[in-house]
């Protein structure tokens, strides 16, 4: 039994603009050497691109998009008796949330050729049609856990 404090997990602030702490994830994670202020001009230009196209509450069409996109289950790799076995989980809420912001940034990323803030717009917008390359991941990882539902009976 561990004899260490547990150790509670850090809060962090929700954004000035938009008072919401998954846009404060989504700013951190698309954030590049540490230079905060250019990736919040990407993400406030994207989210003002969102307003002025869809003129709807920005914060709740982003978090909801973001709720399309997050894994339910996800497959981890568990070694027994000599093979190797892809065993389906269930993920928790925060990576779950995670991943979903992961996704959709490497989709806008692999749009070459546009501005990285019209990139995340047009991602955003799809996934929150149930389209583009961030749900086709989330559907990809959903078809390989339900492939591999067979060994959900090994513990993790």
């Amino acid at each position: 039994m561990p004899r260490g404090k547990i150790i509670t997990k850090e809060q962090k602030e929700p954004d000035t603009k938009y008072k919401s702490r998954v846009i404060t994830k989504f700013i951190n994670m698309v954030m590049l050497n540490g230079k905060k202020s250019v990736a919040l001009k990407i993400v406030y230009g994207m989210m003002d691109a969102l307003q002025e196209e869809d003129a709807k509450e920005t914060r709740n069409y982003f978090e909801n998009a973001v709720k399309n996109v997050m894994p339910e289950v996800e497959v981890r790799t568990r070694r027994v008796g000599g093979a190797n076995y892809q065993i389906p989980v269930p993920v928790k809420h925060d990576r779950a949330e995670t991943l979903a912001l992961r996704w959709i940034i490497a989709a806008a990323k692999g749009q070459k050729g546009i501005p990285v803030a019209k990139a995340l717009t047009n991602e955003i917008k799809a996934a929150f049609r149930n389209e583009g390359s961030a749900i086709k991941k989330k559907l990809d990882m959903h078809r390989m856990a339900d492939a591999n539902k067979a060994f959900a009976h090994f513990k993790w």
